[in-house]
């Protein structure tokens, strides 16, 4: 049985009221025989000057930058059913245009158990996984434009994986869910491996009532991989593009905790709302780091260990107008032992200081950013936004300017707390 709390929950800003749900533990679709169907169509207008990058973090993942000017952001289209009265089935696929082209990409697509008993759940397939707070939280239900710097630092925006998922609420006054997966380990900041299963979290959440007017949830959370071989991510430098750039026979750990206050007058956040969110992510991975540009490479036992958090408020004053402030912090602090300039008898070679800073593993700056936001939901199916970043996340200060539209068609379900 879900366990609700007394304050209400938003789709893209909404300003109805409706019950926060804890636990998706029994899905209910359209209707008995037909799927629900919903499409999140994501616009936005970027302005930046330079180009994305975070000392001491090797990008993976979805992490980046929008491209400048007009574009399209993370469009979904979601189908979702009860399969019988045991078991739901989930999809969704996400469209975007980068750089011109159009990238299609499943993201979530699961059977999840029904009424399994006893405050069991299980999932499997490919799903968000359960590691922090916002990872499981689809993007158009951000309160933000783009992500904070420590997911896309650590997980390259979301931790996104095959495996199987089991969940258990316990049966207490409190809200208390514990939860394990195993995990294919081959999404960022795991890699390929030869067995597909070398990644598990476990995760743990408790949270309750304050009183009829404020709630919390607090968790905890650890991912872990080991992999053979993980690609970072593709940057230029100048002018040049990184064609190989790797770390192999690798492992990594992420332990997460997480924090979320919410408060609205008797419970009602058709008037008035504030939330309070916190995250803080610890990263240690290990590995041979190699990579090669433009004829020149170079090869170092690395041993990483990162750190960061983000703290953010968002308050809506009046019905449909929102405000929102986000801090944003990282720090790397990572260890080359044992470099190797001459990498299969190659006698074109990069210098260790080189390598450093073009493999991204060079951590002599610590990202940060503040971003300020405001939002008007003309109803609960539509979102326009202003947001204004004061990024510190390179040597060279940066201002961006995000305008952002959000348009929810279909049927579409709570979000979760």
């Amino acid at each position: 049985m879900r366990k609700p709390l007394i304050l209400a929950t938003t789709i893209i800003g909404l300003t109805f009221q409706q019950n926060y749900v804890l636990a998706d533990v029994g899905k209910i679709s359209g209707n008995e025989f037909n799927p629900a169907i919903s499409l999140i169509l994501d616009g936005r207008y970027s302005s930046y000057d330079n180009d994305y990058d975070l000392p001491g973090f090797q990008a993976g993942g979805e992490a980046g930058l929008p491209d400048k000017g007009f574009s399209l952001g993370h469009n979904e289209l979601t189908v979702s059913a009860n399969i019988d009265d045991k078991l739901f089935g989930y999809f969704n696929a996400a469209m975007a245009m980068e750089g011109g082209e159009t990238i299609f990409e499943l993201e979530e697509v699961f059977f999840e158990t029904l009424g399994l008993g006893e405050g069991a759940t299980i999932k499997a397939g490919r799903f968000y996984s359960g590691l922090g707070y916002l990872n499981s939280i689809h993007d158009h239900a951000h309160d933000f434009t783009d992500v904070p710097l420590v997911y896309a630092g650590m997980v390259g925006s979301h931790l996104i994986d095959t495996g199987i998922q089991a969940r258990w609420l316990a049966p207490t006054d409190i809200f208390l869910e514990l939860g394990v997966e195993a995990l294919s380990g081959a999404s960022f900041p795991g890699g390929e491996n030869k067995d597909n299963n070398k990644g598990q979290t476990i995760f743990a959440k408790l949270g309750g009532d304050i009183n009829v007017s404020s709630s919390w949830l607090a968790g905890i959370s650890r991912y872990s991989s080991k992999f053979d071989v993980r690609e970072a991510g593709v940057h230029a430098h100048g002018g040049v593009s990184t064609v190989d750039n790797e770390l192999l026979d690798g492992e990594v750990d992420i332990t997460a905790v997480d924090f979320v206050y919410k408060w609205a007058p008797n419970g009602n956040t058709s008037k008035r709302y504030l939330k309070l969110q916190f995250e803080y992510f610890m990263r240690n991975e290990k590995g041979e780091a190699e990579f090669a540009e433009a004829g020149e490479q170079a090869a170092a036992d690395y041993d990483g260990e990162q750190k960061g958090y983000y703290i953010q408020a968002v308050y809506q004053w009046q019905p449909r107008w929102r405000v929102g402030v986000r801090y944003d912090q990282l720090e790397a602090n990572n260890k080359i032992a044992s470099y190797d300039g001459d990498v299969d008898g190659n006698t074109t070679v990069l210098g260790q200081d080189e390598f450093l800073e073009e493999s991204d593993l060079e951590s002599d700056h610590d990202p940060k950013r503040i971003s300020y936001m405001i939002d008007y939901s003309p109803s609960e199916f539509s979102l326009f936004r202003l947001q204004i970043n004061n990024d510190d996340s390179n040597p060279t200060s940066d201002k961006q300017v995000y305008l952002q539209y959000i348009m929810s068609l279909g049927s579409h379900g709570a979000h979760k707390f």
